[in-house]
């Protein structure tokens, strides 16, 4: 059925308004969405491709360690470890504007090398902060907005499937893009947390301190509570590059390390236990289900050939090379708003990559930009997997955290044109530590 491109997709972000708009699931309004598109213009099975894709995107290596992640996660939160993490860091961060709000960007920092899973970082890191800000009457806009864009760090920073789909489908070394990652992971990190600082300069009441004062022998003796946390992320992070683990078994460790922390912090009972393995599965089953409904709605949106339309009327402009990367960037953040990220990838790299290639860009650098703005689309609605997460955890709107995500947003905009304009922020370390 040979249909415009421009009406189809005008349909199906339509419908998207429509069902996303109401009270409707998410993952069953993306579900309801793929199946009306299916529906209205083709006259393919829809039921054969959802029971293929909902295996295809549920049993991969990613999807078994995110349960694992997650669990460990709920373990910290329900145990007493999470509260003596913000009582331990609290005196080192008393003098830093922004104070505990820092941690959604530290503990992002650590699970995404831990994880390398953008959902696993923000639904673990999410279950501890979120409250614990609350609690202590931290501003919740920035309290949500650092965290949906601290959460995206787990693609830039390896280990990353993304960068790994990649490398494979525009054949580039897996292990140059690993170590691209680390120096623009960081820079955004501190990034994020500049922006943090400026904002509670200017408006100290985003972060309460309480007037508050202490010691160097407060910040000493508050050690002992940092140092669960601490251990248990450099002995999963460790097992992964030593090469002692898979992700899915440094998962695994993890939640055994933080099982045994809160046992020996004396508050593991069987109702912790309980609750946080029936928490872990039902934050589990919510993520697993948008990201079926994701993809999902992803195949309907390649099989209309609507990616395939925007990326070759881009590619017969015939741009000077800065211009193109200025128009590639105006197309992802557009497909970030309708599909997600394995889906960008797979979609577009066959026809990008010899473009790029062709415009004089060096592959791995192009693959550390197409991370970052994978990393922008996580926090774009409507389908913007990250706002999902955190309302699937704290029940927010998704207008209310894209709106608090913003400048987040923004600040990986600038990461973009800073890593366009200088290179070398991404093709420093593998140009160094691994041989051409």
């Amino acid at each position: 059925m040979n249909i415009e491109t421009g009406t189809v997709s005008a349909v199906i972000v339509g419908l998207l308004i429509l069902f996303l708009g109401g009270s409707i699931w998410i993952g069953i309004a993306l579900f309801l969405v793929g199946m009306g598109s299916f529906f209205i213009f083709t006259d393919v099975s829809f039921g054969s491709i959802l029971a293929n894709i909902a295996w295809n995107n549920t049993s991969g290596s990613a999807m078994m360690a995110l349960p694992f992640f997650i669990w460990m996660g709920e373990i910290l939160f329900r145990s007493k470890i999470s509260e003596n993490l913000f009582k331990g860091l609290s005196p080192w961060m008393d003098a830093i504007p922004g104070k505990l709000i820092h941690v959604n960007i530290l503990a992002s920092t650590f699970f995404a090398a831990v994880s390398g899973s953008s959902a696993a970082t923000t639904a673990t890191v999410g279950k501890i902060t979120i409250p614990e800000l609350e609690k202590r009457g931290y501003d919740h806009n920035l309290s949500i907005g650092s965290l949906a864009g601290a959460g995206t760090l787990g693609f830039m920073i390896p280990p990353s499937m993304m960068m790994l789909v990649y490398g494979i489908i525009g054949d580039v070394s897996i292990g140059k893009l690993f170590i691209a990652g680390f120096i623009p992971g960081f820079m955004i990190a501190f990034m994020f947390s500049g922006y943090i600082i400026v904002r509670c300069l200017i408006s100290p009441g985003l972060a309460p301190g309480g007037g508050e004062s202490h010691t160097w022998k407060d910040r000493l003796l508050a050690l002992p509570a940092i140092m669960p946390v601490v251990i248990l992320v450099l002995f999963v992070l460790g097992s992964i590059y030593m090469g002692w683990a898979t992700p899915t078994e440094a998962g695994a460790l993890g939640v055994i390390g933080a099982l045994f922390f809160a046992f020996a912090t004396k508050s593991l009972d069987w109702k912790v236990f309980s609750v946080s393995l029936t928490g872990a599965v039902k934050t589990s089953s919510m993520i697993m289900l948008i990201v079926m409904g994701a993809a999902y709605l992803s195949n309907v949106i390649g099989f209309m050939g609507i990616t395939r339309t925007l990326t070759k009327a881009v590619t017969e402009m015939g741009l000077s090379p800065y211009m193109l990367i200025l128009i590639l960037s105006v197309l992802y953040l557009l497909l970030g708003c309708l599909i997600d990220g394995f889906s960008m990838i797979v979609m577009t790299a066959p026809i990008v990559v010899p473009l790029v290639e062709a415009a004089k860009f060096d592959t791995v650098w192009f693959g550390i930009y197409l991370v970052l703005m994978i990393e922008l689309a996580q926090i774009t609605p409507p389908v913007g997997f990250n706002l999902f997460v955190i309302s699937g955890l704290n029940n927010d709107g998704l207008g209310r955290i894209a709106r608090a995500a913003f400048p987040f947003f923004t600040i990986m905009l600038i990461a973009a044109a800073l890593l366009t304009v200088f290179p070398e922020i991404a093709l420093f370390l593998p140009n160094r530590m691994i041989g051409k």
